[in-house]
């Protein structure tokens, strides 16, 4: 999965997938950069419509490095979780230091919300209970190896058909890669760790998280999996 996170990161996603064999791509604004979502709106709808783009975003909202206005981030999230409800793409949700806003958003959706992908899960109890009343999907990274990972309840707790697995390459690298460049094939690390935690083997974790991510994404990436 090729990440779009502006519009010319988008457009180079799309590149990836209709050149490589096995990729998918995502299309839409990462909060660092909503400031310039009204003038990339339309040009992002259009990505969308490519049967290579899987899903929406990434977008959401951070509040930690607040390189856009937060009702700029607010605006820009709303509008693509809304694209994400219409065309009928899974939206892949970005949440830092904004759990309230977050939660809010999440809890506002109505009664036909998106299908919602919380990527690279960190976040406290307000978005854990928002997401999982909308039936969202929890995508565990590299972090859950790391000494300092402080959730483990969450990966015990997640429903089985919500479970994700992913890198958030090029960081977050998961022990032993620490300190290098993190790639997709460092996967494997986190699903061994996230199933040595819920107490099941990678095998049976693997075929769960494959099962989940064809549900969620398309039969588009059967090519990958």
């Amino acid at each position: 999965m090729v990440i779009g996170e502006s519009l010319a990161g988008s457009e180079r996603a799309l590149s990836l997938a209709r050149e490589s064999r096995g990729l998918s791509a995502t299309a839409g604004v990462h909060p660092h950069e909503s400031s310039g979502w009204p003038d990339t709106r339309d040009q992002v709808r259009e990505l969308l419509a490519a049967p290579e783009v899987v899903a929406v975003g990434e977008t959401g909202l951070d509040y930690h490095y607040m390189h856009s206005p937060r009702e700029v981030q607010r605006a820009a999230f709303e509008a693509q979780l809304a694209l994400g409800a219409e065309l009928g793409k899974p939206v892949v949700v970005h949440a830092r230091a904004a759990d309230d806003d977050m939660a809010a958003m999440l809890r506002n959706l109505g009664s036909r919300p998106p299908v919602v992908i919380l990527h690279s899960f960190s976040s406290g109890d307000a978005v854990w209970d928002a997401g999982t009343a909308i039936g969202a999907y929890f995508s565990f990274s590299g972090m859950i190896t790391f000494k300092n990972w402080k959730l483990t309840d969450r990966l015990t707790d997640c429903p089985a058909d919500r479970l994700l697995v992913e890198t958030d390459a090029p960081y977050l690298a998961p022990v032993p890669h620490r300190g290098q460049r993190n790639q997709p094939a460092f996967v494997r690390d986190v699903a061994e760790r996230a199933a040595a935690v819920r107490g099941e083997t990678l095998e049976s974790l693997a075929q769960r998280t494959t099962v989940n991510a064809r549900r969620c994404f398309g039969a588009r990436i059967d090519g990958s999996l």
